[in-house]
């Protein structure tokens, strides 16, 4: 089955975030939306077919898996995708990983003690770190010849100055693009693990890999890393679906788990939505296929951002995960806020200023979500040419 990635969705009035979000975020109206990171693809016509079904029923009470066929579509999927072998007890299942890394600030530091996260990056973990008055570390990103490294170094020196007893990896990075290699994985666990730090592994970005690249799940790096690592996956990304609200968390370790369980029940929070629920086992058992051309398309979109910026003279980090593009304006040497205003006033366009996941490391970019159709992303790219040619 061919899939279509092209039609254009009116998504104005569905109490969308993305399009009708403006007022709320102090936008003018009519600017094309490329900013938070859901996409405008529909979701899997089996998804669609599935809660079809469930809502024609009628009834929607407390839900809870009851058989296997939630955990075999699950644990399938990974197995499939990763080679990763999860066992069904390791699953605890949240509504969503900003969520489970609140739970996790809490279940595992206390008050004051220090979260370490790689600036530029998902701005939730600096706030759900802030909110739980724990204390923000930074190890910031190097940026270097176009693309983003590690800075071992100074990831060492932080952990052991500050004590860190937990660590947000964004694996894929969102909004940098890196998928992190086997070596750099290993090199970060082991000195978290030398320091008795956790790792709160946020992967869930992890189905948009584009060759050469790997995706590696951060606890299957080495043996060792199970008992200090906990793995937040979700269906939201890979098959729009964040509306749902369902995510799988993945914590081997036994003593971790009940942690994190015990934090859980303190939130007040039980059964998933039972439509995320439905979503979820759908996606997972019947879209594996819809995921590969959208994998395509999406390279194909990456390609015009490409050409743009060649054109422009403007810089897009390498895309080697994620279907959010990072674009580095420096080389037109405005102020930040002079950029958000060509963005915005010039472009036309909504996406997401660089500040908001660093407010040093994101001086002079914008990050661009090119899960649209085509059609949409070329006239955005117009808008944009047209506004630095000016």
């Amino acid at each position: 089955m061919t899939y279509d990635f092209d039609t254009v969705y009116d998504r104005k009035g569905t109490n969308s975030l993305k399009h009708d979000g403006h007022r709320r975020c102090g936008k003018p109206e009519g600017l094309i939306p490329l900013w938070v990171a859901d996409m405008d693809f529909k979701a899997p016509p089996e998804v669609e077919e599935a809660l079809v079904k469930a809502s024609r029923h009628g009834i929607f009470g407390y839900s809870e898996p009851m058989g296997d066929g939630y955990w075999e579509a699950v644990s399938g999927w990974f197995a499939e995708g990763f080679g990763y072998h999860p066992k069904a007890e390791w699953l605890v299942k949240a509504p969503g990983i900003v969520f489970a890394t609140a739970l996790a600030v809490r279940a595992y530091t206390e008050a004051g003690d220090g979260v370490m996260i790689q600036k530029p990056v998902y701005h939730p973990f600096g706030q759900v770190i802030l909110d739980n008055n724990r204390k923000l570390v930074n190890n910031p990103l190097v940026y270097k010849d176009g693309r983003y490294l590690i800075d071992f170094d100074d990831f060492e020196e932080k952990i052991r100055q500050n004590g860190v007893k937990l660590f947000i990896l964004c694996s894929p990075h969102n909004p940098a693009g890196r998928v992190w290699t086997r070596e750099e994985l290993e090199k970060m666990g082991d000195i978290c693990l030398k320091y008795n730090c956790l790792v709160f592994s946020d992967e869930i970005h992890c189905d948009f890999v584009y060759k050469p690249h790997k995706h590696h799940v951060f606890t299957m790096v080495r043996d060792e890393f199970e008992k200090i690592s906990i793995v937040a996956t979700a269906p939201s990304k890979t098959f729009n679906l964040p509306g749902l609200q369902a995510s799988n968390i993945f914590i081997s370790d036994r003593e971790l788990r009940q942690k994190f369980v015990k934090e859980y029940n303190r939130s007040g929070y039980s059964q998933l939505n039972t439509m995320g629920l439905i979503a979820c086992e759908s996606a997972y058992r019947c879209g594996r296929e819809w995921l590969n051309q959208l994998l395509a398309y999406l390279s194909e979109n990456m390609g015009l951002v490409y050409d743009f910026c060649g054109k422009a003279g403007i810089r897009a980090v390498p895309l080697e995960g994620t279907y959010l593009a990072w674009l580095d304006f420096s080389s037109m040497g405005l102020p930040h806020r002079e950029l958000d205003k060509l963005i915005v006033e010039k472009a036309g366009l909504w996406l997401s200023t660089g500040t908001t996941f660093g407010a040093e490391e994101g001086i002079g970019f914008q990050r661009i979500n090119i899960g649209c159709p085509r059609s949409v992303l070329k006239q955005a790219l117009e808008h944009l040419e047209q506004a630095v040619k000016r």
